[in-house]
């Protein structure tokens, strides 16, 4: 399984740093954001590093890309029963701050469109 040592999130999936799981499988983990934007805000996080969707996809294949966004439907379906987002950013401009693939799961509020305004 690759692993990045200076990533946070491969540190969070090694548990090496502390963080709420909601969820953990041999393929991804579910933590609670520490800086939420809903009152439900979850990272589902593949535990192979891949910095971005481009390279997840190339390193891993469509089935863990599809196990991953697997998970967080169904995340989002447990903890959104009225509806939820789930959005993947890459890239500085696309607001990606964790060089790590993660989606974001989002609930617990209505969500506007677009999402923020420049």
């Amino acid at each position: 399984m690759p692993t990045d040592s200076d990533c946070i999130f491969c540190k969070i999936v090694n548990k090496q740093i502390p963080a709420r799981e909601v969820y953990r499988d041999a393929g991804v983990i579910a933590i609670e954001d520490i800086n939420p934007q809903a009152p439900v805000h979850v990272l589902v996080i593949p535990v192979e590093h891949g910095r971005n969707l481009h390279d997840f996809a190339a390193l891993a294949g469509p089935e863990r890309l599809g196990a991953l966004l697997h998970r967080a439907g169904e995340i989002g379906r447990t903890l959104g029963p009225g509806g939820y987002r789930v959005v993947m950013n890459e890239g500085s401009d696309g607001g990606q701050t964790v060089s790590h693939l993660h989606a974001h799961v989002l609930a617990g509020r209505p969500m506007g469109w677009p999402p923020f305004a420049p």
